[in-house]
């Protein structure tokens, strides 16, 4: 047994209703209380009625009832307010601080068994998630309005990390989407190597020049260490002279070349060709936030990520070796991936900030416009029979999967405890 099981038992009211204390009394359940998930007694608030009394205050569940003195409660007046201890066995009787005694609930043999067989079955699974071959049981209604909850739990959490930039940066959004667009534009493989370049590139430098793309290149190439060699191609011996006079000018230091990584990408996803959109994003950023802010459709978004990269990229994918002509632009799935990944939460994050709810359902009416990301987690998701439809429902799919799945928390998961009931 565990206590968590209890407190599940407890809270869900999955026991016999005709319940008697040890001392023969008759105990009828009113309300549980409120489960309480920091320091202190378990539930708080609860009412009980034992006898003809009607008792209100805190209930504490632990598996057997001598785990009160082995935690020391006697001794804790924030437990003096308990008016009924819940144990799966009771061994010996309990006190308060003051030696009144606490009435307790023995509940071993008095609680749904099928759902504690449900729980070991869970806890035991080796399957990708622990329902796997039960979730489609689920009442639809049921697993969608789970799904519409945790999408908001997502967001608010990346929203903190948001946050935490905002912070840092003294309250300047400008800055804060400069660096966070830098760790997105590194996606999975390269967000290290940006983050390090927008940290060692400040952007006030960067702004100052952006209505010229030649030097905003210049300094994210130069700032990215990728100027450091000899070339043999016009444009990158241009960029390393440009660099030299800004880096001089702004007494800049670049970052170790070797921070980026080729390897085992496609040629569209190089971080050369990234750094290029990049800086690209940055020439034409001149109304970024008022348009993040205050824009409704999500084509609006679309294009503000949609600058193409410079001309000499349209031939290359690296520096000096030519390639067969085409335009550098951010696909769709790489432009829907920073509207899921940085603009939903930075909406989130400033609805927060200016205490507008209407930004938060900007944020997922956004993730409704997009389409699902197609990832490891998406694709198992779809083999288990649960289709994401939009890029909504698949971050909360994801969630589900991270928070919950790989945790094993089925009794804090509304399709892990539809199950198990």
């Amino acid at each position: 047994m565990t206590e968590e099981f209890l407190h599940y038992i407890w809270q869900y009211r999955l026991y016999s209703h005709d319940l008697v204390l040890q001392t023969g009394e008759k105990l009828e359940v009113l309300h549980p209380g409120v489960h309480n998930t920091d320091s202190g007694p378990d539930f708080f608030n609860g009412k009980i009625r034992i006898g003809e009394t009607l008792w209100a205050g805190n209930i504490e569940i632990h598996i057997q009832s001598s785990d009160w003195k082995r935690h020391n409660h006697q001794s804790d007046k924030s437990y003096d307010n308990v008016v009924l201890h819940v144990v799966f066995r009771d061994d010996m009787p309990v006190f308060r601080s003051d030696g009144s005694a606490i009435p307790t609930l023995e509940l071993d043999g008095h609680y749904n068994e099928n759902a504690w067989k449900n729980y070991l079955c869970f806890m035991a699974s080796r399957q990708w998630i622990p329902c796997e071959t039960m979730i489609l049981r689920v009442d639809p209604f049921i697993r969608n309005a789970w799904l519409e909850r945790i999408l908001i739990d997502r967001l608010e959490r990346k929203a903190l990390l948001v946050e935490q930039v905002l912070a840092i940066t003294n309250n300047d959004w400008a800055l804060t989407f400069y660096r966070l667009l830098a760790r997105n534009m590194g996606f999975k493989l390269n967000n290290q190597a940006f983050g390090m370049l927008a940290q060692s590139l400040p952007y006030p430098f960067l702004a100052k020049h952006a209505d010229d793309l030649f030097q905003v290149e210049a300094m994210v190439f130069g700032q990215a260490g990728m100027l450091g060699s000899s070339f043999t191609d016009e444009y990158p011996q241009k960029l390393k002279k440009e660099y030299e006079f800004l880096k001089n000018k702004f007494e800049l230091t670049p970052i170790d070349a070797h921070l980026w990584r080729f390897m085992r990408l496609h040629p569209g996803n190089f971080p050369t060709l990234r750094l290029a959109q990049f800086a690209s994003i940055i020439h034409h950023s001149g109304s970024i936030i008022s348009e993040l802010f205050n824009s409704d459709d999500v084509n609006s978004y679309r294009k503000l990520f949609g600058a193409e990269a410079s001309e000499y990229w349209n031939t290359h994918f690296v520096f000096d070796k030519p390639s067969a002509p085409k335009r550098k632009t951010l696909g769709f799935a790489s432009i829907d991936l920073l509207i899921i990944n940085l603009v939903a939460p930075i909406l989130v994050a400033y609805g927060r900030w200016k205490r507008d709810t209407a930004m938060i359902e900007k944020a997922v009416d956004l993730l409704m416009a997009v389409k699902p990301e197609n990832n490891a987690f998406i694709r198992k998701w779809a083999e288990i029979g649960v289709a994401a439809e939009n890029a909504a429902t698949s971050q909360s799919l994801i969630e589900l999967k991270s928070q919950y799945c790989e945790n094993k928390k089925c009794l804090t998961c509304a399709v892990g405890m539809q199950l198990l009931k």
